[in-house]
């Protein structure tokens, strides 16, 4: 037997030419997969913070500094891209309301919620379009509303038991207040960007308890099946959807 047909001695588990710290190359690409994806995602997260979802794919991929084939590879379209994108910021959100609740006061502890989301909301145009458009479908609505709805209806309830809020006051109502300051945000962005500070004063004294001279609300709270049926009928979802199924159904 010539030495080309010895067997090596420093295979690695799979049978391959183990690399530095004999970690095997299956897992070095594993790795290294991974840390592609990280970078798309950061750089999608900054590219759509920056442009909305009208940024596109070979955008990200430029910003992330990787080949167009890599992004596609992980994220065949925009729409599959939004959705690694959209748990996490939903997560994040519903952290913050949770983090909330350690204030003492329960007034402060709403307020402190409405404000630190509308500030993401209204500075991050993409993470306004994910949420406001519900880029995502009906499951990532679902989701959200599954995974928002408890935090923020303490929070509400807290604030009402305390005589501090409103008694009509519904959780479904704090979305709706966050999707109007992002309207505000999105239309006022090149004249005043801050002007939804105003409004969300304005909204924060609508909600505390009404006084003699108070008018009842003319309509309902939302149901939470609302919510999500309202969010899936926004017409950009629409596009998305419609543009991640032709994908799909060109590249099975």
């Amino acid at each position: 037997m010539n030495k080309s047909q010895q067997p090596s001695e420093h295979k690695g588990q799979d049978g391959g030419t183990p690399g530095p710290s004999g970690t095997p190359p299956a897992r070095l690409l594993r790795r290294d997969a991974e840390r592609n994806r990280q970078r798309i995602l950061a750089a999608a997260a900054e590219v759509f913070t920056e442009r909305g979802l009208e940024a596109t794919l070979d955008d990200v991929a430029r910003h992330a500094g990787v080949g167009v084939g890599t992004v596609y590879r992980r994220f065949p379209d925009k729409a599959s891209l939004a959705d690694a994108l959209f748990d996490e910021r939903i997560d994040a959100l519903a952290e913050m309301a949770e983090r909330a609740q350690a204030q003492p006061d329960a007034w402060a502890a709403l307020v402190s919620f409405l404000e630190h989301t509308a500030e993401i909301l209204t500075s991050d145009r993409g993470l306004r379009q994910l949420l406001m458009f519900a880029a995502q479908g009906h499951d990532r609505v679902t989701y959200a509303r599954d995974r928002m709805r408890p935090a923020v209806d303490r929070l509400v309830k807290r604030a009402q038991a305390d005589g501090l809020v409103r008694t009509d006051l519904a959780a479904t109502d704090i979305p709706i207040i966050e999707f109007m300051l992002g309207a505000v945000a999105e239309y006022a962005r090149q004249v005043r960007p801050t002007v939804w500070r105003r409004y969300l004063a304005l909204m924060l004294d609508a909600l505390r308890p009404a006084c003699t001279s108070g008018s009842p609300l003319p309509e309902p709270e939302l149901s939470p099946n609302e919510m999500v049926e309202i969010l899936n009928s926004n017409p950009l979802g629409r596009r998305l959807a419609a543009h991640k199924t032709a994908t799909t159904t060109t590249h099975p």
